[in-house]
Parts: C-alpha cells; structure tokens; sequence
C-alpha cells in the first residue's frame, strides 16, 4: 500500500458512495472545497468515469466499492486524469495523523487499521454518517449521495481532530436515484 504525505494543516474532503451521480457529486465537492477541503478521498462506489472526471485538476484518492465490479478501467482513466488509485485501501500522513481508507465492503480492512493503531480510517459502503472510536482510531462515514435520506460528505481536519458532517443539496428538477425495478 502506497503511504502518501501532505503537510499538518491539510485539509480532507471525504465522499463517498456516488453511485454514478456525477451532477450530486459536483455539487459535494463544491461544497467541500467551500469548507476549506484540500485533497479529496472518494470511498468508492464511484460507478462511472463522469465522476471521476468531477475530481480531475483536484489532490484526489480513489478506492472502488463493491458497485464498482469492473473498477480496473476506472482505475486505468483515474490514474489518466491525474488522480491517485489506492484500491483496495489506502494510507495518507497528514501532518503526524495516519489516515487509512477503504470502501467499507470488507471488514478486514478496519480491523487492520484499528490493529496498526491508525488514527482515523475512512469508509463509504453503508450510505450511514459514522463518527466513533475503536481503540485509538477513530472510525469515519461521511455518509452517501446516493440512496440515503440526506445527502451528505465530510470535511475532516485530522491534526485538529475536527470532523464537519455537511449537508448536500439534491439537484432540483433532476432525478437524484435510480427507478427501482
């Protein structure tokens, strides 16, 4: 696993959960950059290269989710847009802070992260915020844009221990979810 490092002050703006909707996930990463985030993480279930594209030109990681079946071309253009690929987990040093990150469908990848004593672990998968402690890390879901009752994503600021659940707008007169078969 790839162990990137930004300096102490960084800023992360944590999405997840897209599910395709490239029109919501603007408007979140909209939203996070407005709150100050300065490298983004999708937690997978990304669906589709129209929200990659959202993150191009951004400080950016990328995990796939289990939505994402067929994720080595989304890597392959990920990685061509600039972005960084660290599925199926990664690890970010912001500052002294250990940030590790996975999409959530496998459990083995939060027991490993609570096991190395990261300080925070970062996942998307069950559309539910999430903010609680297991041993000395601290476990984070921003939440989901897609299929969730509120919309939402994370603006997290781990030298300061400060963790912004934030609200995502829906897109008016768009339809936000799939029709259910």
């Amino acid at each position: 696993m790839n162990e990137h490092r930004y300096a102490g002050g960084t800023v992360l703006g944590l999405l997840a959960d897209s599910h395709g909707r490239a029109d919501i996930t603007r408007i979140a990463v909209d939203r996070l950059i407005q709150a100050g985030a300065d490298v983004f993480i999708h937690l997978g279930d990304v669906c589709g290269d129209a929200v990659l594209d959202v993150l191009a030109g951004f400080r950016a990681h990328v995990v796939f989710g289990n939505c994402d079946p067929d994720w080595r071309p989304q890597a392959e253009y990920a990685r061509s847009l600039g972005l960084h690929v660290d599925h199926p987990s990664g690890r970010l040093l912001v500052g002294n802070q250990s940030v590790a990150f996975a999409h959530g469908d496998n459990p083995a990848h939060e027991r490993q992260a609570v096991s190395a004593c990261a300080d925070y672990f970062c996942h998307g998968h069950s559309h539910l915020v999430r903010d609680e402690k297991a041993g000395r890390t601290r476990i984070v879901n921003p939440g989901a844009l897609f299929r969730a009752a509120c919309y939402t994503v994370a603006r997290l600021d781990p030298e300061a221990g400060r963790l912004d659940v934030l609200t995502v707008q829906r897109v008016p007169g768009r339809l936000n979810e799939r029709p259910r078969s």
